[in-house]
């Protein structure tokens, strides 16, 4: 957390969820979740709470941290098979902060990182954890993005190869140059681009830490969250970082790991099991998915490396700071790319 509220902040806004009838009298703030860029709290009144987003401080990279572009995908699945938080109000810079922000409804039951609790901590129930997951990611690379006013939402045509770009160029020198053990991947990466499979609604960071489920049986998800990356491209790449983000035995835990490590507890499916249910759902091409899952490794490095160089400088969270985050990710696409992991990794 690199942000809190000032006393004149939180007056302001009072009066702003006091005037759409939204929280009133006294409010508490309290910073939630396990995500690193858009800043999220839990807000209160006396009887009630809802959820707002804002960017970090700044300096923030153009183009980044759009909350509203959130608000704008948020209103376009409120109807649709995929569970999303609802959006109660949106402030422009300067209206009560010096920042965009956007109030949106909470969502009581379980997010699952470290540990499943209960009534799901049985083997049948992880189980379904997990495929639900799944189904829920399928729901969303189902919907017509079109009928649903998205077509001025991303450019999904050449987006695999321009990903792999966009992502290079956050670690580029003046010169164009990126750090010698990101580039083997890069190279990888670049010289096998898939044709894009399909076009849809892609998270960009769908994870089982990303979504709230229902408390009660049977496990259902009823919000999907954090949807600052998402945009129109390569339902692939939503799977794969899926997959990449699933820990197993045997292997180091990356940092997205971590943050799933009740996955390795009995009965929820391997990433094999959640690929192929996947296919079920939509009846995909799994023959490039290797592509996607390296490309998902590397993008993390990359965004870490990115962060972490904004933590050096002062201007970005501390939590980045530790290089070994960078050499997790790096180390686990070498690998699974078939690559030599180079020294300056290990």
């Amino acid at each position: 957390m690199t942000w809190d509220w000032s006393t004149e902040a939180l007056a302001r806004l009072g009066v702003f969820l006091r005037e759409r009838a939204i929280l009133e009298g006294t409010l508490s703030t309290q910073p939630i979740g396990d995500g690193r860029s858009n800043l999220t709290f839990l807000v209160r009144d006396h009887s009630q709470q809802v959820i707002l987003r804002r960017p970090p401080p700044p300096p923030i990279p153009p183009g980044a941290h759009d909350v509203l572009r959130e608000v704008t995908l948020l209103a376009a699945l409120a109807d649709s098979p995929v569970p999303v938080p609802t959006v109660l109000a949106t402030a422009r810079a300067g209206e009560v902060l010096d920042v965009d922000f956007y109030v949106m409804s909470y969502a009581v039951g379980p997010i699952i990182t470290a540990i499943t609790p209960e009534p799901f901590a049985n083997p049948a129930s992880r189980a379904a954890l997990g495929y639900v997951l799944v189904d829920t990611l399928a729901d969303l690379h189902q919907i017509d993005w079109r009928a649903a006013g998205l077509a001025e939402f991303g450019k999904p045509e050449g987006f695999n190869l321009r990903h792999v770009r966009r992502m290079r160029a956050l670690i580029a020198d003046s010169q164009g140059g990126i750090p010698a053990h990101f580039c083997p991947v890069q190279e990888w990466l670049t010289e096998r681009v898939p044709a894009e499979s399909a076009a849809a609604i892609v998270h960009n960071d769908f994870r089982i830490g990303n979504v709230i489920y229902k408390p009660d049986h049977p496990p259902r998800i009823q919000a999907v969250l954090d949807w600052e990356l998402a945009t129109l491209g390569d339902p692939l790449l939503d799977l794969g970082y899926l997959i990449a983000s699933v820990p197993e035995r045997g292997e180091a835990l990356t940092p997205t790991g971590m943050f799933a490590s009740a996955m390795l507890e009995e009965g929820y499916p391997s990433r094999f099991e959640l690929a192929q249910h996947y296919v079920k759902r939509t009846g995909a091409d799994l023959s490039t998915l290797n592509w996607y899952i390296v490309m998902a490794l590397w993008k993390l490095a990359v965004l870490y490396e990115y962060g972490r160089r904004r933590a050096k400088d002062g201007n970005g969270d501390s939590y980045y700071a530790d290089e070994s985050l960078v050499s997790s990710f790096l180390e686990a696409a070498h690998r699974t790319a078939g690559l030599p992991v180079p020294e300056a990794v290990s």
